[in-house]
C-alpha cells in the first residue's frame, strides 16, 4: 500500500510540489546517495541503497523529465551500490558523482569524468603520517575516493572530539595542496574546489530545462544543492527540498520544506509522488490533504 503524499510545511515547497505534478513531465528529481537512498553505515563499503528505492525511482522515472543521483562517491560506485544499472524504468537516470566532476549515464553505461587534481594524490600519500603527528585517535580511519580522500571519526572512541580535533589541522592540510575540507556526519573530506552537489545540480538542471525541481539530502554537502534550489525558485523556477531526516544535521532540516525519517522515509515519499503523478492532479490533490 501507497502512503499518501506528505505536505511541505513552507508556502515555497507547497508551490514546487504543485508545479512537479501539475507538469512532471518538465521536473527534475534529484538525490543525495548515502544517508538519503541508503542508511548511513560504519563501513562506507557496504552501504547500499534501500530495498524500496530502485522499484520506486523506477514507477517515478518515466513519468517525469528526469532522475538524478548527486553524490560524493566515484559516479560507478553509486551505480553499484544502488543496483541502478539495467533497471527497466531507469533507461535514462543518470548519476553526477564526485560532486559532477564525474557522469554515469543509464542510456550508455558509461563514466564521464575530468580530470584529477594533483593535489589529491600528494595529501593522499601524506595524511597518513600527518595524522600520526597531529595526535591519536583510535578508530580513525582514511577512505579513499579517487578525487577526494576523507577522513571518517565514527569509529572513534569519541567521535564527534575527534571530529572537531581533526578539522582545523585538515583543512590546512587541504589549502596547502589546492583543496578544500568539506564536513559531514563524523566525516572531513578534502577535494578540490569548485565541485560541490549546487553546482552539480545547478548546471544539470540547466541543461534539462527544467520547469521544477526536487532535490532530497541529509548531509551538510547538500547545503549547496539546497541553495542551489533556493537560487532557482528566486529565478522563477519552483523547487521542493527535502531533509532525508537527521538530529546531526540540524540546519539542513531547517532549510528543508519538508523532512521524512531517513531513507524509508524518502522512499515512502518516492512511491507516494510516484502514485500522484500516475493519478494526476486530481488525484495527487487529494492525497496531500489526508
Amino acid at each position: 500500500m501507497v502512503s499518501s503524499l506528505p505536505h511541505p510545511t513552507t508556502s515555497a515547497g507547497r508551490d514546487g510540489l504543485a508545479a512537479l505534478l501539475a507538469r512532471p513531465e518538465n521536473a527534475v528529481v534529484a538525490l543525495d546517495f548515502d544517508g538519503t537512498l541508503a542508511e548511513i553505515v560504519p563501513d562506507p563499503e557496504q552501504a547500499r541503497a534501500h530495498p524500496g528505492a530502485v522499484p520506486a525511482l523506477s514507477a517515478l522515472a518515466p513519468r517525469i523529465a528526469s532522475v538524478a543521483v548527486v553524490t560524493g562517491r566515484p559516479a560507478g560506485v553509486a551505480v553499484r551500490y544502488g543496483g541502478f544499472a539495467g533497471v527497466p524504468g531507469l533507461e535514462h537516470l543518470v548519476v553526477l558523482g564526485h560532486y559532477g566532476a564525474e557522469r554515469w549515464d543509464a542510456v550508455t553505461g558509461t563514466v564521464q569524468a575530468a580530470a584529477v587534481h594533483p593535489g589529491v594524490a600528494t595529501v593522499r600519500a601524506e595524511l597518513p603520517g600527518f595524522l600520526d603527528g597531529v595526535g591519536a585517535w583510535p578508530g580513525t580511519w582514511i577512505e579513499e575516493k579517487g578525487r577526494a580522500v576523507a577522513v571518517h571519526t565514527r569509529r572513534a572512541g569519541d567521535p564527534q572530539a575527534a571530529f572537531e580535533a581533526l578539522r582545523a589541522p585538515l583543512a590546512d592540510l587541504a589549502a596547502r595542496h589546492g583543496l578544500v575540507l568539506e564536513p559531514g556526519r563524523m566525516v572531513l573530506e578534502l577535494r578540490p574546489p569548485g565541485m560541490d552537489k549546487g553546482v552539480a545540480l545547478a548546471e544539470y538542471v540547466r541543461e534539462v530545462g527544467a520547469g521544477s525541481v526536487l532535490y532530497a539530502g541529509d548531509d551538510l554537502g547538500d547545503l549547496p544543492a539546497f541553495a542551489a534550489v533556493e537560487k532557482l525558485r528566486s529565478d522563477g523556477t519552483p523547487g521542493l527540498l527535502v531533509c532525508s531526516g537527521s538530529s546531526e544535521v540540524q540546519e539542513l532540516s531547517d532549510r528543508a520544506d519538508l523532512s521524512v525519517p531517513g531513507p524509508p522515509g524518502v522512499v515512502d515519499f518516492l512511491a507516494a509522488l510516484a502514485a500522484a503523478v500516475r493519478e494526476g492532479p486530481a488525484g495527487s490533490e487529494g492525497s496531500q490533504e489526508a
